[in-house]
């Protein structure tokens, strides 16, 4: 029986081709934007692992202990060797040396003076090699106002209002004064290739942003970063993958009594964002609900409307004898049959959709050309396991219930009236 419903489905158009190509649609719909949306609402997440905490990131245990204040006196030694060893561990993850500092910026000017000073809030990555991410990580490039990138030793990035405030042009030397890694006073001066907006006023007016090879020689940081921060292919932080991750690198340390010795922190154990992960994840599920519930209704309507169009047939097969029962059976399994294919194709689409804006992501950098450097340029969808089965609520079940709710007609046919419909 189930094999004539079938070729009866496939023979007849009007009961297969549009119902499955709505469901496709609905069920595609369903997971691109419920992966959408969970990647839109973890964008501060995002932010955070660019800029502060990685996905996974390793301190010295002392410098984890203080680490707001910047404490490069306790940095992590012997950083090559640790890549090297993160290099085979871990050789799906990408590693990336950051140094925050702070001082004073001087400003010269040209007779044996000052124009003005300014508090530095530093950060250096690698900027020269070309290969690390780090400026399309951090989206600097998109975020200057006035001139280019660091593309030679002792050049720097500055904020855009300190420029602003003291007239400072491209090409113009500036001085920093600050303390090394040893507690040692350090002067260098730099020249400023470009100007930098953040959006954080205490940055805009002093923040310098120099390459890791000037700042290891500035603060005397030979072979040391105040840390050391880990990324996953494809950019999407993974909380289970980076607790163990954490977990098993930590368990190597965990005899070892030097307050210098490498510790690493998933990103849910940094700056409290354990409890944002959880709302984040809370509030996508209710979003993700009601949208789920809204196409259900639409493909619900679907069956409802499909099973109503063919009163007409379910007279005429009463007429012939067929049982009410047997009509109303073989109405289910071609709305299980239907839904069941829709919500299949419609899965392998929306996922596929998902997986490319996962990748991918929209560019939305020229819709927001005053953005600051804090805003992300690129959106991108977030691929999770349930994609795997919520379309298959609106798409199977949704489906299957309006052509029961509908099929509660075939019950209340009178036999006594469908040769009158007939002979109309």
């Amino acid at each position: 029986m189930i094999r004539f419903l079938i070729k009866g489905i496939l023979g007849d158009k009007n009961r297969s081709v549009l119902p499955i190509i709505i469901i496709t649609i609905g069920v595609s719909l369903t997971i691109l934007l419920s992966g959408y949306l969970r990647g839109v609402m973890g964008d501060m997440i995002d932010q955070s692992a660019r800029f502060d905490t990685g996905h996974v990131k390793i301190m010295s245990r002392s410098y984890a202990e203080d680490q707001v204040q910047m404490p490069n006196d306790l940095a992590l030694l012997g950083v090559e060797a640790i890549k090297e060893q993160l290099a085979s561990d871990y050789p799906d993850v990408q590693w990336a040396d950051r140094i925050k500092f702070g001082g004073l910026i001087d400003v010269p000017d040209g007779k044996e003076g000052s124009k003005g000073q300014g508090p530095a809030a530093g950060l250096a990555f690698d900027l020269f090699s070309g290969v690390s991410g780090e400026d399309e990580r951090l989206n600097i490039s998109h975020s200057i106002v006035k001139g280019k990138l660091p593309s030679q030793p002792r050049e720097a990035l500055i904020g855009n209002d300190f420029a602003d405030k003291l007239n400072i042009q491209m090409g113009d030397e500036i001085t920093y004064m600050g303390t090394t890694m040893n507690g040692s006073m350090t002067f260098e001066n730099f020249v400023v290739s470009g100007t930098i907006k953040f959006g954080i006023a205490a940055m805009d007016k002093g923040a310098i942003i120099i390459d890791i090879s000037d700042a290891r020689v500035l603060l005397d940081m030979h072979d040391a970063v105040g840390e050391l921060l880990g990324f996953f292919e494809g950019g999407v932080y993974d909380d289970d993958k980076a607790l163990a991750i954490a977990a098993e690198f930590n368990q190597k340390y965990a005899h070892d009594k030097d307050e210098y010795a490498p510790q690493m922190f998933a990103l849910r154990e940094q700056n409290s964002l354990g409890g944002y992960l959880d709302y984040v994840d809370y509030f996508a599920g209710l979003f993700v609900g009601i949208f789920v519930f809204a196409m259900s209704v639409v493909l619900w309507n679907t069956g409802l409307l499909g099973g109503l169009r063919r009163y007409q047939e379910f007279g005429i097969r009463l007429a012939l004898g067929e049982s009410r029962g047997h009509i109303y059976r073989t109405l289910i399994y071609e709305a299980i049959f239907i839904g069941f294919t829709g919500s299949v194709a419609g899965t392998i689409v929306g996922l596929s959709g998902t997986y490319y804006l996962q990748v991918y992501g929209i560019d939305v950098g020229d819709m927001m050309q005053e953005s600051t450097m804090m805003v992300p340029s690129i959106m991108r969808a977030k691929m999770t396991p349930d994609l795997l089965y919520i379309g298959f609520v609106p798409g199977l079940f949704a489906m299957v219930f309006g052509n029961m709710l509908s099929g509660i007609g075939i019950y209340k046919r009178s036999t006594a009236s469908l040769f009158k419909e007939l002979e109309v």
